[in-house]
């Protein structure tokens, strides 16, 4: 065996370190603050933030200035970039060790009671309307998917076009108010930094996750910068979209199975009562 081959992998040196791998853990579920990873993960900031750049170094992390305190950066984890170091791992330890990929659409089960997403931004402008129509594209009627906002301030027109050129369904959106959506959700995925600061307070059921995405309607001066910005975000919402929809199909189980019990004692209790 060449010397060369008894190296591990950078992905498994990386996340082998019980520090980096319990922040791998939190940023897998949500976009944290250094201050915030500190408190999950009970280390000093120093030791945070020197894990935090090896992991960045690597690809594996990105960080980007808050938009509600330009003093604040938010840590998010690159899920696609943690499968692809964690694939070659397994495949250069053995060829059979594959993994089975992600699926796109799940299946909506029949009688499977429906969890229900609301992605949030500020205006309920951009990154939630792109949001609201990829998720319900992807998710293919296994969730039911709503976007609103804090300070509804009307569609982009830039949603309207990228969504058309992605060939999804625009015809009906609109701005919504949390009001007017309600707060009864099982999963509110904030999209920007100031929403996450004025959104009300959710259920305490509901898993809030929040996913620090730039306004892609100021990332240019012209119609062609802001065009690429839209598109750039859509993808990125897709890509952490798709590794949500195994959490939420999980969900959808957890949901429906006291309702089968109910049922299933109802329909006993019938038959003993015969």
């Amino acid at each position: 065996m060449p010397a060369s081959t008894l190296k591990a992998p950078v992905a498994v040196w990386l996340l082998g370190h019980d520090i980096r791998w319990r922040l791998a853990q939190q940023l897998s579920h949500s976009d944290h603050r250094v201050s915030e990873l500190v408190e999950a993960v009970g280390e000093r900031q120093n030791l945070v933030s020197y894990h935090l750049g090896l992991l960045r170094r690597a690809g594996m992390v990105s960080e980007r200035r808050s938009s509600h305190d330009s003093r604040d950066v938010y840590y998010s984890l690159n899920l696609g970039g943690v499968r692809d170091g964690l694939d070659q791992a397994l495949a250069g330890l053995h060829p059979a060790l594959t993994v089975r990929r992600l699926e796109t659409t799940p299946a909506a089960a029949k009688g499977r009671r429906q969890p229900r997403l609301l992605f949030v931004c500020t205006g309920n402008s951009a990154r939630s309307q792109l949001a609201e129509a990829i998720a319900r594209d992807l998710v293919g009627g296994a969730a039911a998917v709503l976007s609103a906002g804090p300070k509804p301030a009307g569609v982009h027109p830039m949603t309207v076009t990228v969504l058309r050129e992605m060939g999804l369904p625009s015809e009906n959106l609109r701005s919504k108010s949390i009001e007017e959506v309600g707060v009864l959700f099982d999963f509110v995925i904030t999209l920007c930094d100031v929403a996450r600061e004025d959104c009300p307070p959710f259920p305490s059921k509901a898993d809030v996750i929040h996913w620090s995405l730039p306004d892609p309607a100021r990332l240019g001066d012209s119609r062609r910068e802001v065009r690429q910005a839209f598109k750039r975000t859509a993808e990125e919402l897709r890509q952490r979209i798709t590794y949500l929809l195994p959490v939420v199909v999980s969900k959808g189980l957890e949901l429906t199975a006291p309702r089968r019990r109910s049922d299933e004692m109802r329909v006993g209790g019938g038959r003993h009562e015969q």
